[in-house]
């Protein structure tokens, strides 16, 4: 089968680059394991600039769609799914949102998501496309979406695939438990068609039939989630007793679905022909371990990362929390990285008038570099308890992280959000642009492990 890939809310690249085991910039000049066919990177916020897709660009050109056109930085929903070039491989991580259906239909067909919802995009590239595999990344909380009715949005997804004829793995993974340099935790989903060899295969492995037992499924989906499947035979876990699996069929209509069903998904899962089988597992993982250290600069920093006395302490550095229950703190002193990470205590009043204590607690004001870094996000550089500061190692001034860094955290290349390709011309992306496209990236050393094992799989496709 041809390593063909179609690549959705592509950011700047992440799948792809760890796909085609690329880990510095020299790596991109080789040629791609994989050929992506098409890709979609659209940013709304933005309203004269397109940065993540100007530097996938910039590295890896753009993709026409069967009319010759060039629709890789349209709105993906207004994108007509029919002209896209055929794939084998559909890859993307895509927003956490509100999953709902827009109706209570008795069946799935003809029912439509709610406007701005991207999971229906995804659908409606499922359908259109086919294609024989489907690899995603989103944030973990999805299992557990929403608040209201638990899972509810996860088996939106999951009726989606069953009705297109897949069966689908899942599993959340922290980056850092697998030796990587990052506390980040994820949920990645594999389908795959019913009608592939590896389909056949892991059925024909394990001995699953339609109609067996119940108990018989269970031994034989536990056998998949921790030794066979994609995501055990790429992320080893530890075993787990058959009998801890939690069965749970899948209502018949999307619409149904959406108005009734709540369910504890755990970390690690699948679903065959409508029924779902889940159960936490623990990663059995013995290699080394990347800190942040290893990954930070042992040699000059430019000036504009380091921060300023004024701006680090407000008072003594050994004091770690304030009290402002009787009287705030001078502006100047909230204004200041110790404040902001420290222990609070301040006087709050709710909505309905009712006055209470909102208590804070502390965080470390330097991150500990023997460590694996604490999960990037967007607002990383910004005036957050979030933002990593950190020690520099040839001065030992207190500095926040450089763009290399936060790239180096992800698994990217260094200096690979540098540039950006803007009508024809090399241009610097901007420095807290740079931290943004990171904080809102996958690890992509995840994906170069999910590449191998894909490979593989792969080559026993017709």
């Amino acid at each position: 089968m041809e390593r063909t890939v179609c690549e959705l809310f592509a950011g700047v690249g992440g799948f792809r680059c760890g796909l085609n085991g690329v880990k510095t910039l020299e790596d991109m000049e080789k040629p791609e394991r994989w050929e992506t066919v098409w890709f979609s990177q659209w940013e709304p916020a933005e309203k004269n600039t397109q940065y993540a897709h100007d530097c996938y660009v910039y590295h890896f050109g753009t993709c026409l769609d069967k009319n010759g056109a060039d629709t890789t930085n349209y709105n993906i929903e207004e994108v007509d799914k029919r002209t896209l070039p055929d794939f084998n491989l559909l890859v993307g991580g895509f927003p956490c949102q509100d999953y709902s259906v827009a109706s209570s239909l008795a069946t799935s067909k003809g029912l439509e998501g709610k406007k701005g919802i991207l999971w229906w995009s995804i659908r409606e590239t499922i359908e259109e496309k086919q294609p024989p595999f489907v690899l995603l990344e989103n944030v973990d909380r999805l299992l557990k979406s929403p608040a209201r009715q638990r899972g509810r949005d996860f088996g939106v997804m999951l009726a989606c695939f069953r009705d297109e004829g897949y069966t689908v793995e899942w599993r959340v993974i922290n980056a850092a438990e697998y030796g990587f340099q990052q506390r980040r935790r994820r949920v990645f989903i594999f389908a795959y068609k019913d009608d592939t060899r590896y389909n056949g295969d892991i059925q024909a492995k394990n001995g699953y039939a339609l109609k067996a037992s119940v108990e018989e499924k269970r031994t034989c989906m536990s056998q998949v989630l921790l030794k066979d499947g994609f995501f055990a035979s790429t992320f080893p876990v530890m075993d787990v007793d058959p009998k801890e699996l939690l069965i749970e069929e899948l209502p018949e209509g999307l619409g149904a679905l959406s108005d009734s069903f709540a369910f504890g998904f755990e970390n690690t899962g699948i679903m065959k022909d409508g029924v779902v089988y889940t159960c936490k597992t623990v990663p059995a993982y013995e290699g080394g371990q990347i800190t942040l250290g290893d990954i930070m600069e042992t040699g000059d920093v430019e000036e504009r990362y380091f921060i300023p006395e004024k701006k680090l302490y407000y008072t003594d550095p050994d004091v770690h929390h304030s009290d402002e229950t009787e009287k705030r703190l001078p502006k100047e002193d909230r204004q200041t990285w110790q404040y902001i990470r420290g222990a609070k205590k301040l006087p709050r009043r709710a909505a309905n008038g009712h006055a209470y204590i909102f208590s804070e607690g502390a965080i470390a004001m330097i991150d500990a570099q023997d460590r694996p870094a604490r999960t990037m996000l967007t607002s990383e550089g910004n005036f957050s308890r979030t933002t990593h500061i950190v020690r520099d190692k040839k001065t030992g001034r207190i500095r926040l992280l450089t763009a290399g860094e936060t790239e180096r955290i992800q698994g990217f290349p260094t200096d690979h959000t540098k540039y950006c390709l803007v009508e024809g011309e090399a241009v610097e992306m901007p420095l807290h642009k740079r931290r943004f496209m990171m904080g809102n990236a996958l690890v992509v050393d995840l994906v170069r492990l999910m590449g191998r094992t894909l490979e593989g799989i792969f080559e026993r496709e017709p």
